[in-house]
């Protein structure tokens, strides 16, 4: 009866409609949703840069137009990741940290990432030609390829590295001003490259100092740059980007003779003081994504409220 008993109990239930395998559909779906960096979706809103500078947020078929911009891009930076962790897996689970992500613990088969990221990738890239114009494909395209290069092959060039990631920032600055049609200013251009690289290399140089005092490791390629090149990188591209700024908003068409006060060359003040705070992240070696960096320092989101609000009031003349 004890064997009877046990049998029972060990017997196995049968699988009712789509019963036992629930859960792992759950955890594949969770484990996808992960590897696609929710928190990093925040980096497409640049697509509303040119079009917020340009005053263009004003009417629903632009905001639509946008809207499906940063879809697409989310779609193709989503791609991007999943094929970055199929790679990337073997290398992953030798690593305190990213052996969490989902394709390197095995809650995502390497098989099923590279096919949903092929799935994204076309998506993004299809329907960027259907709905969008030509020129807003071609770079959603650029950025899809330079991407992918860099998942394959460019992340292990030195300096390419950090030229490849902010491009791809620049990239969809691009984007938002492209899919309206509103010509992009050279200083607005200037200031969104170096900015964007400022922050690359600030994270970068955050990684490698971390190695130096042995407290993580995150990508190999580091261990081929130096602490104070990294330093000088960042330094370089926050004047650059300070100084690009600080030309466009004083350039004459800038000038809003109507306003009440000048906004726009006040928001010189709050743009450098953000790029001050910044730094100070940045110089102890804490400024790691720049998402984290900026959602998790109060200061520095009031100042980039108050430069936006500085900047609104700038583009709508009051």
């Amino acid at each position: 009866m004890t064997e009877g008993g046990t049998a029972l109990l060990e017997r196995p239930e049968r699988p009712g409609p789509g019963g036992p395998s629930r859960p792992g559909v759950r955890r594949l779906s969770s484990g996808l949703l992960r590897s696609v960096r929710p928190r990093q979706w925040i980096k497409n809103l640049l697509v509303l840069a040119a079009p917020a500078a340009a005053g263009e947020l004003d009417s629903l078929a632009n905001v639509l137009a946008l809207g499906l911009v940063f879809a697409l891009f989310t779609c193709a930076a989503a791609a991007v990741y999943l094929v970055n962790d199929a790679r990337d897996a073997e290398a992953d689970r030798a690593h305190p940290l990213k052996r969490h992500r989902p394709v390197a613990a095995g809650e995502v088969p390497v098989a099923v990432a590279y096919a949903v990221a092929v799935l994204l990738a076309v998506l993004a890239a299809g329907g960027a030609l259907l709905w969008c114009n030509a020129m807003t494909g071609a770079l959603l395209i650029a950025y899809l390829a330079m991407q992918l290069a860099y998942c394959v092959w460019l992340k292990h060039v030195l300096v390419v590295d950090m030229a490849v990631v902010t491009t791809g920032f620049l990239l969809r600055a691009m984007t938002g001003g492209v899919a309206l049609g509103i010509p992009l200013s050279r200083w607005f251009l200037i200031t969104a490259g170096f900015g964007a690289l400022f922050m690359v290399a600030a994270k970068r140089y955050s990684e490698a100092v971390q190695i130096a005092d042995g407290t993580g490791a995150t990508r190999a390629l580091l261990t081929e740059y130096t602490t104070g090149y990294l330093r000088f990188v960042w330094q370089l591209a926050a004047g650059v980007a300070v100084l690009a700024y600080c030309l466009w908003a004083l350039e004459s068409g800038g000038v809003n003779t109507h306003a009440l006060l000048p906004w726009r060359q006040l928001s010189m003040i709050a743009f450098i003081l953000a790029v001050l705070r910044y730094a100070v992240f940045a110089d102890r070696g804490t400024a790691g994504a720049p998402e984290d960096v900026v959602l998790g320092d109060r200061p520095l989101a009031v100042i980039g409220l108050v430069w936006a609000a500085m900047y609104a009031l700038a583009v709508t003349d009051l």
